[in-house]
């Protein structure tokens, strides 16, 4: 069984020191990855893009994490997981540091390279970070500790977009489309190019921080851990790793699982600012839209303490994981069939739909979904946990492939609608593709219901 170094827990009575340094390591995670959500429409109006082609933000940032995780298990391989979680910081860091070049030349390109560059900085720390939270403690209680870590991640994930908006964005009300396309080429060209350089300091200094974050985990008392006892795993290539991991269907089956949950969660987050925006949600500063996806982020803050709070002493992971995929379904039926026109108003913020307030809601649903997909997709792997945890790091493509799929659906509907003379506030084409993911959270209640059961291909 999987384990901290015997020499490690002479010195380590609890998990609570560990615990506490992946919290800070997952809120760093968290604030990165929920830039993306406010950049999409940010960079859809410095870049003048298209909605479709503003979705390579998450794509060029997702999909690292799909081509480097393989290469993250072995540089971990080489270096060990508490010096893999410092090198990645590090290449967060290059990666944040990136953006002054790409601001300076307005070049979405240049912004893509950047943000696949902090993803493969994630990818590496991912995958050294997340087996720590599995091994240190009870395998039973792992998704209460991994909705501990996601509190961090969601907090950050709300702090992140208000905090680019105020600091950075507050000015979007005279950088509206329609003011940007009132003015003549050079004046357009000189604000778009002022737009874009606000994002040069705060990624700077953001890109320091992690610098000094990544000499702190090197000389923190974070402990090595060692998922293959015997070495009879870690002996084989890498290739014959993940062809013995594949054996396996409660992985296989978790991996097909993280990636739609992966692809709902990042919609959820990511789309709401754009679809708010096309709703007309400005506020009195014209960024409202870019704070949306706070909204996610709260409601996935809250189902995480619901696991911290319940699990498992009151709800099983199980359990949780089959709410999940029921409250994900019925939320995505609820979200294509009201109409845009129904609004609420919420105290101390501006009057919103009802229909981005369920997309918002969907963050709930995708709370507790990989807190519980990943100990029950690694539970008896023995050694190939490693390369298993590699393997399920690579279902974060789910996050780059379907938010360029929603905006390609929702450019094609909402064009047929134009030229139909169809009002954009009437089933838009981006509130029908929300549909999607009815099919993601079918599969994660398959995955909580019975196939986190399975041991064998031929016999379940």
């Amino acid at each position: 069984m999987s384990q901290i170094n015997s020499a490690t827990n002479k010195n380590q009575g609890s998990v609570l020191i560990p615990m506490i340094i992946l919290t800070l390591l997952f809120f760093i995670l968290g604030f990165v990855t929920w830039l993306n959500g406010p950049l999409i429409p940010f960079f859809e109006l410095a870049c003048e893009l298209t909605e479709s082609q503003a979705y390579f933000v998450a794509f060029a940032f997702y999909i690292a994490y799909f081509i480097m995780a393989i290469p993250s298990s072995w540089v971990i391989e080489k270096v060990g997981y508490k010096n893999g979680v410092s090198l990645g910081l590090i290449v967060i860091a290059v990666g944040a540091f990136m953006f002054y070049p790409a601001a300076e030349t307005r070049t979405f390109v240049f912004f893509l390279v950047a943000l696949f560059v902090m993803g493969t900085g994630l990818a590496i720390l991912q995958t050294a970070a997340n087996p720590y939270v599995v091994v240190i403690g009870p395998r039973e209680s792992a998704a209460a500790r991994i909705s501990v870590l996601g509190v961090a991640n969601k907090l950050a994930g709300f702090i992140a977009p208000l905090a680019l908006t105020t600091l950075v964005l507050s000015n979007m009300k005279d950088y509206t489309a329609e003011k940007i396309a009132a003015l003549d080429s050079v004046a357009r060209e000189q604000a778009l190019d002022l737009l874009a350089l606000q994002l040069q300091t705060p990624y700077i200094y953001m890109g320091i921080v992690i610098l000094v974050l990544a000499v702190l985990i090197r000389l923190s008392p974070l402990p090595e851990i060692d998922l293959d006892e015997d070495g009879s795993v870690s002996e084989l290539s890498i290739f014959k790793q993940m062809k013995n991991a594949f054996k396996y269907p409660q992985l296989v089956l978790g991996v097909i699982s993280l990636i739609l949950y992966v692809a709902a969660e990042v919609i959820a987050g990511d789309t709401i600012g754009t679809f708010g925006k096309q709703l007309g949600v400005y506020g009195d500063h014209g960024d409202f839209y870019l704070k949306l996806t706070s909204f996610t982020m709260t409601a996935m803050v809250i189902g995480y303490i619901f696991g911290i709070t319940m699990i498992p002493k009151y709800v099983s992971q199980v359990a949780a994981l089959t709410a999940s995929g029921i409250l994900g379904i019925v939320l995505v039926l609820l979200i294509v069939s009201i109409s845009p026109d129904i609004m609420v108003q919420l105290p101390l913020i501006p009057e919103l739909p009802l229909v981005i307030i369920l997309v918002a809601l969907m963050g709930l649903s995708n709370a507790l979904c990989w807190p519980a997909i990943w100990p029950l997709a690694l539970q008896d792997l023995g050694g190939y946990t490693k390369i298993g945890g590699a393997i399920l790091i690579m279902g974060i493509i789910g996050g780059a492939i379907f938010p360029l799929l929603y905006g390609y659906i929702a450019q094609t509907i909402n064009l047929a609608n134009e030229a139909d003379g169809i009002t954009a506030t009437a089933k838009s084409g981006n509130q029908i593709a929300y549909l999607m993911l009815l099919p993601a959270y079918m599969m994660i209640l398959f995955f909580a219901v019975k196939g986190h059961k399975y041991r064998s291909w031929s016999k379940k």
